[in-house]
């Protein structure tokens, strides 16, 4: 494999202008920076990354801790972020490396490694909660991090981040419901524990008072799993009433198919009968009949603005020092309009 010296001996350059070639290019004429890049192209020359991540302090593999779901269930939109997050960090010119770990302070140790042996120069965080000893963890080793999701304490929160603002989300799907001709909106939603649950029945709860509907504790049911049965058994509670609802917003798109799946074994008809909505537009979500209106994350969106926060020169991701505004992203969600929404 070419060296530095052959690259610039071939070039007819000093070592100093291949560097600024790799790191720098604008500080070289164009004619230079052509004549340098052909040669590399000739010597097949790969720059060690190690050496050029502890010169540059740039992030260029960046670390994702792949979570591990109940059961063995595979979440139904991980494909499509991991997807995104790879596409967006090749775009930029930098590698995603997925790896697994404990959740708490024991997986810290797998972060540790990981770092310690050059194997990776930061980390994209998911699946945050309130006390996630991840964060606090990075910014005192003053580790490279961005994170997908809030502790839903900004203000405590270490480190930057981008989210999706699930109760705007939420709120949308309720107006939504609205306007097909639905008043009495029940809402499925996960244990109290889940910042995320609390963000997004704080939005079904906000519209539903601006629009002056009940939004009264019985009407949120909560769920001990995220799964289909938990889905059915939360719907047939909520229709078995004494008041039953006639629409449903569910805080995610497999609890939405539980409501489905107790609709149809009433002989009931969503999108006529009842109104139902998800969220995250799943891929089942289109191909369930009839087609589920669901709440899109924009998960190229995500991705992209993840990469470069945390790639970004303007940008301290350690959460140490001065940071730019927009290192705290909240992103819209939007609503996708199908068939089990319809108006009644």
């Amino acid at each position: 494999m070419a060296t530095l010296k052959q690259v610039a001996a071939h070039a007819e350059v000093s070592v100093q202008t291949v560097s600024n070639a790799l790191n720098a290019p604008h500080r070289l004429r164009p004619d230079t920076l052509q004549r340098v890049t052909r040669s590399i192209e000739l010597l097949n020359y790969r720059p060690n990354r190690n050496a050029r991540s502890l010169r540059t302090s740039a992030v260029e593999l960046i670390g994702y801790c792949v979570p591990s779901w109940p059961d063995g269930q595979a979440h139904l939109v991980m494909d499509q972020f991991l997807h995104a997050l790879c596409t967006a960090a090749e775009t930029s010119g930098r590698h995603i490396l997925l790896f697994t770990a404990p959740t708490g302070v024991d997986g810290m140790l797998v972060y540790d490694d990981l770092h310690a042996r050059r194997l990776v120069d930061g980390f994209v965080l998911s699946q945050t909660e309130t006390h996630d000893p991840r964060h606090g963890w990075l910014k005192e080793q003053q580790i490279p991090f961005v994170s997908f999701g809030r502790v839903w304490k900004e203000s405590t929160q270490p480190g930057p981040w981008v989210d999706v603002d699930g109760a705007a989300g939420c709120a949308a799907a309720v107006r939504h419901l609205y306007e097909t001709g639905r008043r009495r909106i029940g809402f499925l939603s996960w244990p109290k524990i889940s910042g995320l649950a609390e963000d997004r029945l704080s939005g079904w709860r906000t519209a539903c008072r601006e629009l002056g509907l009940p939004h009264d504790a019985k009407l949120a049911v909560r769920c001990p799993e995220d799964t289909i049965d938990a889905g059915a058994q939360a719907t047939a509670e909520l229709l078995d009433a004494d008041q039953p609802v006639d629409a449903i917003v569910a805080i995610s798109d497999i609890l939405a198919l539980g409501a489905l799946r107790e609709l149809n074994r009433r002989g009931l008809r969503a999108g006529i009968d009842l109104g139902i909505t998800g969220f995250d537009d799943s891929p089942l979500a289109s191909v369930v009949s009839p087609a589920l209106t669901s709440i899109r994350q924009p998960m190229d969106q995500i991705a992209t603005e993840l990469i470069d926060i945390l790639t970004g020169p303007a940008t301290d991701a350690t959460g140490n020092g001065d940071t730019r505004p927009s290192t705290e992203r909240l992103l819209e969600p939007e609503v996708v309009i199908r068939g089990s929404s319809g108006p009644g």
